[in-house]
């Protein structure tokens, strides 16, 4: 099995044999994403797509988890995903859950019953980068969605009865919105009521519009305690209950796990403590912990 150019998957996929239905991002203008700048959005041939299923049902024994790449894998009509889970039952009848990336643009497309109709064929979690509640924040990183597009569209898979686990950008509002980024994206949180939360810090590549804005001094990143003030702001206005909530990523500075709002107060205390230390770079931060 080939794939084509650089795959990227969720960390809770680690283990997922991954497939390539789409190549690409059908959006591909945020500002601070570098993931598919040399890629042209398409969706690949439904027969290439079973030859690379057909290929790994020779090479595994045992596929419990599946996960539909590129970048939002919703974008394909119901049809041709009902005929890709259809063909991952068959031939994988020990899958247990399929997982898919996704944008708001891909969900507000589909029905409902579209929705609940793939989770029935399999599709058991989708991954939707909110990267921030802010309205100014989505326009200025070019999301193309407004904050309420989000909320209807997170609202759209959790009444499926789909898993959804949203993402969060640290540090995407700069230093001039840090406030305005974590208070909007709680109240969008709190709203949805996702399965799951996961923080990202914001890293810029050179290949992104983001590094030009940085160099030009039109945006200022976020400190490593910047980061840390910001995440307790959002942690304390956060109330969705029964939600996992994870700040573990390679990018960030400190490692946070647990489930809201039962393990709320924990995770502000080791805020709490983390910004107690003195400390100046990344680095040395990382030394502490």
């Amino acid at each position: 099995m080939n794939y084509e150019g650089a795959v990227y998957r969720p960390p809770s996929e680690a283990r997922s044999l991954i497939i390539q239905v789409t190549i690409g991002c059908s959006h591909n203008k945020c500002t601070f994403c570098y993931m598919y700048k040399n890629k042209q959005f398409r969706v690949r041939k439904i027969e290439d797509i079973k030859n690379d299923l057909d290929e790994s049902r020779i090479q595994y024994r045992e596929v419990k988890r599946i996960f539909l790449a590129d970048g939002d894998a919703l974008a394909l009509k119901t049809d041709k995903l009902k005929e890709i889970l259809e063909y991952i039952k068959l031939i994988f009848p020990e899958c247990e859950r399929v997982g898919i990336y996704t944008s708001p643009q891909n969900i507000l497309r589909k029905s409902v019953d579209d929705l609940v109709l793939l989770s029935s064929l399999g599709l058991g979690i989708a991954y939707l980068g909110l990267e921030s509640g802010s309205d100014t924040v989505l326009e200025n990183v070019k999301k193309g969605v407004t904050s309420s597009d989000m909320i209807e569209a997170g609202k759209k898979v959790v009444k499926a009865g789909i898993k959804l686990s949203i993402m969060v950008i640290s540090g995407l509002g700069g230093r001039e919105l840090w406030k305005k980024h974590a208070v909007e994206s709680a109240r969008i949180l709190n709203e949805i009521k996702p399965n799951y939360i996961g923080l990202l810090t914001l890293l810029v590549e050179p290949e992104t519009e983001m590094f030009k804005q940085i160099q030009a001094g039109e945006f200022q990143l976020l400190k490593a305690k910047e980061v840390l003030l910001e995440t307790k702001e959002l942690l304390n206005r956060l109330t969705v209950d029964g939600c996992t909530f994870r700040s573990n990523h390679a990018s960030n500075y400190l490692n946070l796990a647990g489930e809201l709002n039962e393990d709320k107060e924990r995770l502000l205390k080791q805020i709490d403590d983390a910004l107690s230390w003195k400390f100046g770079t990344k680095d040395e931060m990382y030394r502490r912990l």
